[in-house]
């Protein structure tokens, strides 16, 4: 079936963009929108209030995901769209948030302009994806939602602040002991919109891809210890050194990732050494070491390198060396038959795109446990994201939520 032309109204979608900024509005363009915070309640209040003004029947659940629905004729398991309404500390205004207005937008043009589909249709905006108040959230709304929070997560989950998750949720009358009720066995498809957040749309010279894969993530805490000394009292061939093996370690692992080309990533993003004096050698060195591939094959390839390279450079340096995987993630694969709908629907709808796997992790790798998957690339401005100076045009945006909305009728009427 040949998708119709859907529009899209350019100056509503600016201004929910620009009245959602504002909750939280850090700056001259930033956003710090944590979760549970009084800017995200007010957020999710208006969204809750744009939903019931596109006809749209709103639920909040347990976690606090505010849900919009219009019920299909024909009944059946639910095509959701949606995304993040939290943000870095502080962010920007379209990382998550574009992708829970998107799924509104989408789906109020599409009941104005075809009626009630035959399936149904649900606009969604998660309450936490960022880790941004609570480090150990790991996508805290989808989680909830596919039911992986475990009993007790939310009393023992530690802020910044020194609270606990629990705390939290009471102070906006959420309770943690009917967390389980959040989760959900009736959704069918979950298509998700989000900013690319990297440079490879920029430099094609498109504004929208199809994502065909996210990738896994690897998160390496090492600490590699050796022994304490002078720094010009001990020569060089009996020093056990952890600094020379930290550097000797950080230029492999970047050289691999290298090496191997797109998309292999890997990034050493935290350094510690201990006692972090001028004429010392260090006692350890703490690091961390951040992984990605898309392609489970390249992805066990790379791990492998990598933590053959740790040993041996350990091994022969006289050094210990330990590491813990504070997070782990697979690759997500987005299911083939979503990506050629929604390939076909941005050919129908004559937006120029291309295909490509998602650098960064999002929700809907953990909604693939209970549904098909499927995302949607916006151009980034510089590829600059988790920042204030992230920016997608407006012509950009409509663009990829014609795609979404063309892909949702697919599936719905």
């Amino acid at each position: 079936m040949t998708s119709p032309r859907v529009e899209i109204d350019a100056a509503y979608v600016e201004r929910l963009i620009m009245e959602t900024a504002a909750f939280g509005a850090y700056g001259e363009t930033g956003v710090w929108r944590t979760v549970y915070s009084p800017e995200w309640v007010a957020a999710n209040d208006a969204y809750a209030r744009w939903c019931e003004e596109a006809g749209l029947a709103v639920t909040r659940d347990a976690v606090g995901n505010v849900w919009g629905r219009i019920e299909g004729s024909e009944g059946g398991k639910s095509i959701v769209s949606g995304s993040h309404m939290d943000t870095q500390r502080p962010g920007g205004r379209y990382d998550g948030t574009l992708g829970a207005l998107a799924g509104l937008i989408a789906i109020k043009a599409l009941k104005e302009q075809f009626g009630q589909p035959k399936r149904s249709l649900e606009a969604l905006s998660l309450c936490e994806e960022e880790g941004s108040r609570f480090p150990g959230t790991n996508f805290w709304g989808s989680r909830g939602i596919t039911g992986r929070i475990a009993p007790g997560d939310a009393e023992a989950m530690k802020g910044y602040d020194d609270e606990t998750m629990a705390e939290a949720m009471l102070a906006i009358g959420l309770d943690p002991a009917r967390i389980p009720e959040a989760k959900r066995d009736d959704i069918e498809s979950f298509v998700e919109l989000h900013i690319e957040q990297g440079p490879i749309l920029e430099q094609a010279g498109l504004p929208v891809a199809i994502v065909d894969a996210i990738t896994g993530i690897r998160h390496y805490d090492v600490l590699l210890t050796g022994v304490q000394n002078h720094a010009g009292g001990f020569p060089m061939d009996i020093r056990n050194d952890p600094a020379a093996g930290f550097a000797e370690i950080a230029s492999g692992v970047l050289n691999t990732a290298h090496r191997m080309g797109r998309p292999a990533v890997t990034t050493v993003g935290r350094i510690v050494p201990y006692p972090n004096r001028p004429a010392v050698i260090p006692r350890e060195v703490r690091f961390t070491i951040d992984a990605r591939h898309p392609v489970p094959e390249k992805r066990a390839e790379m791990y492998a390198a990598h933590e053959g390279l740790m040993r041996e450079v350990a091994a022969r340096r006289g050094l210990g060396i330990s590491w813990e995987h504070y997070v782990d993630h697979e690759p997500c694969l987005s299911d083939p038959d979503l990506v050629k709908t929604f390939q076909q629907s941005a050919k129908e709808q004559g937006v120029p795109f291309m295909t490509m796997p998602s650098g960064a992790g999002h929700d809907s790798q953990q909604m693939a446990a209970i549904a098909k998957v499927c995302m949607i690339f916006v151009r980034s401005k510089d590829g600059r994201s988790h920042t204030p100076e992230e920016f997608s045009s407006i012509e950009d945006i409509v663009e990829g939520i014609r795609v979404l909305a063309a892909g949702l009728h697919k599936l719905a009427y």
